[in-house]
């Protein structure tokens, strides 16, 4: 089984979560306000510690104002053919 913390679909999804904060200049406290939770929450993601789920991905793209089928599209392209849980 794959532990999908470390996976290159992952880490793919924790660059591009990282990038688009920073694009607009966010801090993680910043983004955090917008989420309504803690600066932990964002940091223990953007340090690959804590997985979101899609749901969570969804509600982080909109409080980010990118399109969720970025992220998508993002972790598509990075997981390889083949890849098995």
């Amino acid at each position: 089984m794959t532990k999908t913390l470390h996976t290159s679909g992952h880490l793919a999804l924790i660059e591009a979560l990282i990038s688009a904060r920073k694009s607009q200049n966010l801090s993680q406290a910043a983004l955090a306000e917008r989420l309504r939770c803690h600066q932990s929450f964002v940091a223990r993601i953007e340090s690959g510690q804590r997985r979101i789920d899609v749901p969570e991905l969804v509600i982080i793209a909109r409080a980010l104002d990118v399109p969720e089928e970025h992220f998508f599209d993002v972790v598509v392209k990075a997981v390889p053919p083949g890849e098995r849980l």
